[in-house]
């Protein structure tokens, strides 16, 4: 796991936070200074911070556990499918679902109802509905699709959320946070950082920096994969090499006694 450099983090505009007069007087411990009335973000804060939180997200996923990534801000959008679909995980990148945490059964109902309509599409039904409810249906698959559809495989809550702009997520946020699910997230100087358990000071508006960012958890995270899956692997071949149960090894015991020749008669030695 490779931290960005400073000079890195410099070239993606991390650093860039927002107007003075925008500024969220708790992010002070961040800003290294003002400059034209624009808060300069402190990047070696964000490099340690980052690594901290790459740290975490890299455990998290060497446990099998998910992490479900989060912004619905157009700069970001496309960078968190890319950078979610690379390590297998899901996603909200379209409107956020209302009690999606705090009601997660009923959006799981509204997951299964999109999978029952691909069964009807293969199954034949499809072919006894008229043109009227055929039309509505699909309608319904695609509306489910664009808000539900990146997260379909997540059956269980998620072990944590990573949020792009936590003041435009506040509402994931605020259920995380009910939940007690910890909070990743790319803070920027206008917003609240006492709701994030790891929060990562940085520019939040620059696609440069959002991609800069993600890449580095999401390249934590692929190896926390890899070694769940080496692990695994070692796991069986130490398995396969295990000694043979106590009634198993008696069985052979008795089976190699049997084979032994017998020894010669006492008249025999005498002789």
């Amino acid at each position: 796991m490779s931290t960005p450099t400073f000079d890195q983090l410099l070239e993606a505009g991390c650093h860039f936070g927002h107007l003075k007069r925008k500024w969220n007087p708790a992010m002070a411990p961040y800003i290294f200074m003002e400059r034209n009335g624009i808060h300069i973000i402190d990047l070696y804060k964000t490099a340690a911070k980052l690594d901290e939180a790459a740290a975490a997200l890299k455990n998290i996923a060497k446990s099998g556990k998910k992490v479900l990534f989060v912004s619905t801000k157009k700069q970001a959008k496309q960078v968190i499918k890319e950078k979610a679909e690379s390590v297998g995980m899901p996603y909200v990148i379209e409107r956020w679902p209302g009690g999606m945490l705090t009601n997660f059964p009923t959006i799981r109902k509204a997951v299964k109802k999109m999978t029952t309509i691909d069964r009807m599409a293969n199954d034949g039904t499809f072919d006894n509905l008229s043109k009227r409810e055929k039309l509505q249906i699909t309608r319904q698959r695609a509306k489910l699709e664009k808000t539900l559809g990146s997260i379909a495989d997540l059956n269980r809550l998620p072990s944590a959320l990573f949020v792009v702009d936590v003041l435009k997520e506040r509402i994931a946020v605020a259920e995380a946070n009910r939940l007690g699910i910890p909070v990743f997230a790319i803070v920027d100087t206008n917003s609240d950082p006492s709701n994030v358990d790891f929060v990562i000071p940085a520019n939040d508006d620059a696609s440069k920096s959002v991609e800069l960012i993600l890449d580095t958890v999401c390249q934590a995270m692929g190896e926390g994969l890899e070694e769940r899956k080496a692990e695994k692997v070692d796991n069986q071949a130490a398995e396969g090499e295990a000694p043979a149960p106590k009634r198993e090894r008696r069985r052979v015991n008795r089976k190699a006694a049997d084979e032994q020749p017998e020894a010669p008669a006492a008249e025999e030695a005498a002789e």
